[in-house]
């Protein structure tokens, strides 16, 4: 991690970008496993329906993480990461330094008033967000004091995304991947010692609380051994950071309609007991392809790309984003076809125990069937936003997230009368579909981007190797019972939860098989990802 050039030196020329994505992968990954590993302790002790509390929680969760992708990851992901690349290659470090702390200030200073007025106005907040809990009652209350404790969590995040940015732009992606590993091994030392659902509650919202701090102090120390001066200071309205709010406010809507869907569709699921949960756990599951792919990739595309743009070299921006979506899609359409095919399979075997019951395993699944078709297009909006972004452009993504966010509405109020919660799922990937429809048509029509003949032989053949695996864990989901009758005869226990997993393990032998065996990846580009050194 030590970058030993100083440090007014332009920084070394950032890895490429499948590496890059890889390197970010494999970390989040391991973020994304403690994650899953901090879910299955906390729905053992809060279940879903049973109790209050596990949706109190969830909430308060999703208030700050709504705010966090709005203000912080997604506006300095379109308007910080792409202005510090260009000044740090054209000014260099010291000046680009400086606009990362005047950046820090003011966006620190922002996310801490914003954080104390919610804390204020939360009793209030929470019938906007939550309007099913009902007001004054006990689940209201517990979720408005979990919510004030979480909060701070907000301008903790933000200074994260930040210096996150500035090791990323400095081809720096290790920390910034592991920093997430924090919130969960933290939080599961808050919750274990716990011994009911209420406690688990309050111990996990602090545990957020603590966990943003210790980030904080890991990305503060990672950038200055990465050789950047970013000072502390006081907010200043400079001209570099009015461009960027220009650029933030709109850039910031438009990278966080999927969570913007996702709070939307947890409005209506507040008038369902336990229905947030399902959702939640739901949303987790997705969520793993969307981290290790579609976060990790946009990451590693967006200075490339800002780059390539503002070099006009148009040939190398057609080649980075022809990369990262075939393999963004490589990696995702398999998930989907699982998430799609074998929801249930997949929820019962991780998660029912405890509190979580049989019923909320058979909720949450049909939510997650839902998400599952709408996971491509989850990853795909991170993978064509860096196109807009890198051009200064982030109003029409903005207006994109807005037509995505006015379908989601009425969709999910269309359908929710009739489907349940499933049909809010159905209406956020709906909506997602739409969003990503917008980006294509409009690059295509600009010239911006177009795939290439390559590229679209390559997403056709991922796909078919994709609903050959969905085909084969459909029909592994059908025989169910005769995949768990050998664990239960050698008395091994837990047969639900090493079928699934032996089912998992079996889904990603074959895959690569699958995807081979269509043509979707060859074996000398097969070799080319694995070997060691830049990508090609």
């Amino acid at each position: 991690m030590t970058d030993t050039s100083p440090p007014a030196a332009a920084p070394k020329k950032a890895p490429g970008m499948i590496r890059s994505s890889a390197i970010y992968s494999g970390l989040t990954l391991i973020s994304r496993l403690m994650g899953f590993v901090r879910d299955l302790v906390i729905s053992y002790f809060l279940g879903a329906s049973a109790n209050f509390a596990a949706d109190a929680f969830n909430t308060a969760q999703m208030f700050p993480n709504l705010f966090r992708r709005i203000f912080a990851e997604g506006a300095f992901a379109a308007a910080f990461v792409p202005a510090y690349s260009k000044t740090l290659d054209r000014d260099g470090a010291a000046v680009a330094d400086k606009l990362a702390a005047d950046a820090m200030a003011t966006i620190a200073a922002f996310t801490v008033v914003l954080t104390l007025i919610s804390q204020a106005a939360m009793p209030w907040l929470m019938m906007v967000i939550s309007p099913g809990f009902g007001f004054g009652t006990d689940k209201y209350k517990l979720a408005v004091i979990l919510t004030q404790i979480t909060m701070p969590y907000l301008p903790c995040m933000a200074i994260v995304a930040l210096l996150s940015g500035v090791l990323n732009a400095r081809g720096k992606f290790i920390v910034s991947a592991a920093a997430p590993i924090l919130l969960n091994l933290v939080t599961l030392i808050a919750v274990i010692p716990t011994r009911n659902a209420h406690d688990a509650a309050v111990a996990a919202s602090w545990g957020i609380l603590a966990a943003g701090v210790c980030q904080v102090l890991l990305l503060v120390w990672a950038v200055r051994k990465a050789g950047a001066t970013i000072r502390w200071r006081l907010p200043r309205l400079t001209p570099e950071i009015k461009a960027l709010i220009a650029l933030a406010v709109p850039g910031a809507i438009a990278a966080s309609a999927s969570q913007i869907n996702i709070t939307i569709s947890g409005v209506l699921a507040s008038h369902v007991n336990g229905a947030r949960t399902w959702l939640a756990y739901a949303d987790r599951l997705y969520q793993l392809p969307l981290g290790l792919v579609g976060v990790a990739i946009g990451v590693a595309l967006l200075p490339r790309l800002s780059r390539a743009v503002a070099a006009e070299d148009r040939r190398e921006a057609q080649t980075a984003m022809d990369q990262a979506i075939v393999f963004a899609l490589a990696l995702t359409l398999p998930a989907a076809a699982a998430l799609f095919s074998i929801p249930f399979f997949l929820i019962d075997g991780l998660f029912t125990r405890g509190e979580f019951t049989v019923f909320d395993a058979r909720q949450t699944a049909n939510a997650l069937m839902h998400y599952g078709w709408g996971t491509p297009a989850f990853v795909l909006a991170r993978i064509l936003s860096p196109a807009f972004f890198a051009r200064g452009d982030t109003k029409s993504p903005m207006r994109f997230a807005l037509v995505s966010v006015a379908v989601n509405i009425g969709l999910g109020l269309a359908l929710f009368p009739f489907m349940g919660v499933p049909g809010l799922a159905a209406a956020t990937s709906a909506a997602s579909w739409i969003n990503v429809l917008q980006m294509v048509l409009t690059l295509g029509k600009r010239g911006d981007y177009t795939p290439s003949k390559v590229a679209w032989g390559k997403i056709f053949r991922v796909l078919a190797a994709s609903v050959a695996l969905g085909m084969i864990l459909a029909a592994l989901s059908h025989l169910r019972a005769a995949i768990e009758a050998p664990i239960l005869g050698l008395g091994l226990g837990s047969a639900k939860e090493l079928a699934i997993l032996a089912t998992c393990a079996l889904a990603a032998g074959l895959y690569p098989l699958l995807l081979l065996l269509s043509g979707g990846v060859t074996i000398a580009e097969a070799k080319t990802v694995l070997r060691r050194g830049r990508g090609r």
